[in-house]
């Protein structure tokens, strides 16, 4: 887009990082979706769509074709996500709109809440929690909230040879676990060594586990990659944490695990139908779910905001797009 061109007007999915904000608007006319609470429903964002030259979207929001071809005149879609899984590339590509996201900064920030997670639904935290705000106190050697120790455990991580995976892995090793992993392909023999990682088959890994931690990336290869079938190999007595993407365990199946006792409960930051959660779960004790926390950390989120900002600010200066998932419109 031409500098000489009028200032573009940019639409903002969600409030993000003032600062960010700050920079873009020294380019652009910006308009934000105030509601921080929720995201912004189709209905209005389709609308949205129509008066914008470029849609900044977060992670959570669907840029499905019906958003993408709300507006003819649409000329970026820059996303605030490591990945563009919630945007549909091909309908963009077709209408010649690049796709940009961001570097993969959220990988500490989200192994923190693992292991949050992985304590919180352990030693019944949330439980114990709201039974405190209730006045109930069963005193400190009750057998009330017995949990389950974390230290010296087992926890299998699925597709963990990535950086969140060896990243919840280092956090492991600080609670005396042994740590397993599986991934599609393993890794090099001294990748595993620096990292503390055994490699084990998948049904192996969990049949294993004391925990078992998703961090595949979701694709058609893993989604429901954790069945019925992959759940009962689990021990009664384990636990299982998806902070990855909900779809990449089955959520019907996992619903009826949980019902039945099979495992012994789940910490959730990630959902398979997002926003929305199942009213079941919602219900379930022995579950602790967060609302897609994984990178809701100030620095983490500045910096995504501020990559998102360097992405349009390249458009809009006719610069080449440092964190474009689909150059090829550029040669159509």
């Amino acid at each position: 887009m031409s500098a000489s061109k009028k200032r573009p007007h940019v639409l903002v999915t969600q409030p993000v990082s003032e600062q960010a904000l700050k920079r873009l608007r020294t380019a652009a006319r910006v308009t934000v979706f105030a509601d921080s609470s929720r995201v912004i429903p189709k209905r209005t964002l389709i609308a949205q769509v129509r008066k914008a030259d470029i849609l900044f979207c977060l992670l959570h929001d669907t840029i499905d074709r019906d958003v993408i071809t709300a507006n003819p005149d649409l000329r970026l879609i820059a996303a605030q996500s490591i990945t563009p899984s919630n945007v549909d590339v091909a309908a963009a590509t077709a209408r010649r709109i690049p796709v940009t996201v961001t570097a993969p900064l959220t990988t500490e920030a989200t192994a923190d809440l693992t292991f949050g997670l992985m304590l919180a639904v352990a030693r019944r935290m949330v439980e114990g929690d709201r039974l405190a705000r209730a006045g109930k106190f069963p005193g400190g050697q009750s057998v009330h909230l017995m949990g389950a120790a974390v230290f010296g455990k087992t926890i299998g991580l699925i597709g963990g040879g990535g950086l969140i995976g060896k990243a919840v892995a280092r956090r492991a090793h600080g609670f005396s676990m042994r740590v397993l992993y599986w991934t599609p392909r393993r890794k090099p023999e001294h990748e595993e060594r620096e990292a503390g990682l055994t490699y084990l088959p998948l049904d192996e890994l969990l049949r294993q586990s004391d925990f078992v931690s998703i961090h595949s990336p979701l694709n058609d290869d893993t989604r429901h990659q954790i069945g019925a079938r992959e759940l009962r190999l689990m021990q009664k007595s384990a636990y299982i944490i998806n902070t990855a993407r909900g779809a990449i365990i089955d959520e019907a199946a996992l619903l009826r695990a949980l019902a039945k006792n099979q495992i012994a409960g789940a910490g959730l930051d990630v959902f398979e139908h997002e926003p929305n959660i199942d009213k079941v779960l919602r219900t379930m004790s022995n579950v602790v779910l967060t609302p897609h926390l994984g990178s809701a950390v100030p620095e983490v989120r500045e910096a995504m905001a501020n990559i998102v900002v360097d992405n349009i600010l390249a458009f809009i200066g006719g610069h080449k797009l440092p964190n474009c998932v689909n150059p090829q419109v550029f040669a159509l």
